[in-house]
């Protein structure tokens, strides 16, 4: 349980509104507890007619001695309405504060859910690019949502438990000792109790122990689910143009029902634990019962006396039962608990050095030196990269599809560190420089559109929600998106579903032009930027960013070779190296791998 321990970490900031539903559970269980001792007058005085009496009455404090004569010289009708008066407001008093326990165990949950969705979320943020590379991403939201909801249940139902239960035990069992001390209850009585209630405990660390293993299980499966239905709605055009519905279909009920057979088994051994603590109790009162009863009827224990001790023990029966539950409860968030620490502890491998500067201008020249990288140290995808590019010049990398570009580009930024080697900065290490402060210098526009579902003003001014319109529609215009902005329902305020699912391929791509360029770095990072524009539309993107990379370095990866022949140099990447460099012309009179991808491309073309 010491990971459940360390959650309650999250619940520090919140003690208040657990010392108030504490107190509130104390208040709930001592006016529960206290209508049980009207059991004794109701049913000695008023109902059988006989004095309260107390056998022991040595050891009872003369204030509560005179209650009991005061109790027994009362005519039986005012003690009846008394009586009943009493009980009402003492049950109305135990509703109201179970009432308030109720609603500040569940804003505790709640408070605690947020806090652990907001920790993973910014942790989320913080990993470096390799964690995502190793996940799937139903996972992650399976995390955040369904473990993250086992763990909350765990909150506002097993610790309610685990603080209220011991509460009602206590009162309970100070009634139970009250109730001897003061009215000679045998002590068969009491030791039936004790040597039977514990028997209650083993079978549930038993099938609790399995619990956890099923609940694990659960979980994983869970993520599995969500997983497939991500993939299934980010795919779904290819799902159906391949006709695959039936294919997708059959894998998600594979799953589906993995999961309906693993839940079942979790019901059903939580299911078992409450009629087995049932079943022994139960058992237990029966003895006490039967050894109670015949007391009674021999006249050595007052009828009055023997039913509150009956009320108080069957009063026990619930807490013990719920705490037995608790403990299967506990265990299945216990296996959430442990993987949502897995990603808060996992480790940040791109981060900030303790004595890092802030990047501040960029003066000279960027230098890959000597760079080598693997994605799972068994798959060398860069190696021995040297290379020089000086400030506003342009760097076109081009190369056949897996030769190492992306990687090479995504370097730049710190999405990732190089194994072996140094990116150098006007002389200066970039590890060197804090994180924040070296992307704010980078502008990046991706193969692979990524927006967001958010109004068009947002996405192109995107982490600079209170940014000028003018500048938005400065560059938006440099991007060729304005006009069909302007077309939209509500212009720049049109929002674009999720992953700009309402635009064209081509919008997207302009969109995310627009947004580097509204960004205004020194340092560009163009992979297959003009990739999705339509000829017309490539043309006046092109002639923009021309214009922009005036005192502006930039990276430009491209298929594509006729948007790359006025690059000031030209690398070339196969299999993870660079084996030619130079102007568009000097690599054409080498006769090597460049000429031969610009014949691919171009031998149609009249010479």
């Amino acid at each position: 349980m010491k990971e459940y321990i360390r959650f309650l970490k999250f619940v520090k900031p919140h003690l208040w509104i657990m010392t108030l539903a504490l107190i509130c559970m104390v208040l709930t269980s001592a006016f529960g507890g206290v209508s049980l001792g009207m059991i004794i007058p109701v049913v000695d005085n008023i109902l059988t007619g006989k004095t309260i009496a107390l056998p022991g009455a040595q050891h009872a404090p003369n204030y509560l001695m005179n209650i009991i004569d005061k109790v027994n010289n009362m005519p039986k009708d005012l003690l009846l309405n008394l009586v009943v008066i009493l009980v009402s407001l003492l049950f109305f008093l135990k509703e109201a504060f179970l009432f308030f326990q109720t609603c500040f165990m569940n804003k505790l949950g709640q408070a605690v859910l947020k806090d652990v969705r907001q920790a993973i979320y910014e942790k989320l943020l913080a990993l470096s690019n390799d964690f995502y590379s190793s996940v799937k991403t139903g996972e992650l939201v399976s995390r955040v949502t369904f473990d993250v909801g086992t763990i909350v249940n765990s909150i506002t139902e097993g610790l309610t438990d685990l603080l209220w239960q011991p509460i009602q035990l206590i009162i309970y069992v100070v009634i139970l000792i009250w109730i001897k001390v003061y009215f000679s209850i045998s002590l068969w009585l009491i030791l039936v109790t004790v040597f039977i209630f514990p028997l209650i405990i083993f079978p549930v660390i038993k099938i609790g122990n399995k619990l956890r293993k099923i609940s694990t299980s659960m979980q994983e499966n869970m993520a599995d689910i969500n997983s497939l239905l991500f993939e299934t709605i980010y795919g779904i055009g290819i799902v159906k143009s391949f006709s695959a519905e039936n294919y997708q279909k059959e894998k998600f009920k594979a799953h589906n029902n993995r999961y309906y057979k693993i839940m079942i088994k979790s019901v059903k051994r939580l299911a078992i634990i409450s009629p087995l603590g049932e079943f022994v109790g139960m058992l237990c009162v029966g003895v006490v019962l039967w050894c109670g009863g015949k007391e009674v009827v021999e006249g050595r224990l007052s009828a009055g006396a023997f039913i509150a001790f009956l009320a108080a023990l069957l009063s026990l029966l619930k807490p013990l039962k719920r705490l037995s539950r608790l403990y299967g409860i506990n265990l299945q968030a216990v296996a959430a608990i442990t993987r949502v620490f897995d990603i808060l502890d996992r480790e940040i491998t791109i981060k900030n050095k303790p004595v890092a500067a802030d990047l501040i201008g960029f003066k000279d020249s960027i230098e890959f030196k000597d760079i080598d990288f693997s994605y799972n140290k068994d798959r060398v995808i860069l190696s021995g990269i040297n290379l020089k590019l000086l400030k506003g010049r342009v760097l076109a990398i081009v190369g056949m599809s897996g030769a190492g570009k992306t990687t090479f580009v995504s370097l730049m930024p710190r999405f990732y560190d190089p194994d072996k080697g140094a990116i150098i900065i006007d002389g200066k290490d970039i590890r060197d420089f804090t994180v924040e402060s070296l992307r704010a210098h980078i502008g990046i526009v991706s193969q692979e559109t990524i927006l967001f579902n958010d109004t068009l003003r947002n996405n192109i001014a995107f982490g600079k929600p209170g940014a000028a319109p003018e500048e938005v529609i400065k560059a938006s215009k440099a991007a060729n998106a304005h006009e069909f902005i302007m077309k939209m329902p509500k212009d720049y305020e049109t929002l674009i579903g999720d992953r700009g699912i309402k635009l064209s391929g081509g919008e997207k791509q302009r969109i995310a032009i627009a947004r580097a360029l509204f960004k205004d770095p020194p340092i560009l990072i163009l992979d297959e930027a003009t990739s999705q524009l339509d000829t017309e539309s490539e043309k006046l993107v092109q002639d923009a960013i021309s214009r922009l990379m005036a005192n502006r370095t930039v990276f430009v990866i491209a298929h594509r070779l006729s948007t790359v022949e006025h690059a000031d140099n030209i690398a070339v990447f196969e299999a993870g190296r660079i084996v030619e460099t130079g102007t568009h012309v000097q690599l054409l009179e080498k006769s090597g791998v460049y000429k031969h991808l610009y014949e691919l491309q171009f031998k149609s073309r009249p010479r």
